[in-house]
């Protein structure tokens, strides 16, 4: 399966299967957003639970 860029989605989270290194990118059609938090108030306290340890970190 080709990863594709996909321009709506900008992730840094190289750590992250989905990420597309080279630019920054995810390549999910979509991802799903939660939160750890009983009332969520920051950006820190949302999360992207689409989010896939990459097995071969960053390569």
């Amino acid at each position: 399966m080709e990863n594709k860029k996909n321009d709506n989605i900008r992730c840094s989270v190289s750590q992250c299967r989905h990420n597309l290194v080279s630019e920054n990118y995810c390549t999910l059609d979509c991802i799903s957003v939660g939160t750890h938090e009983d009332d969520p108030t920051v950006p820190e306290c949302t999360d992207c639970n689409s989010f896939v340890k990459r097995g071969d970190c960053c390569n």
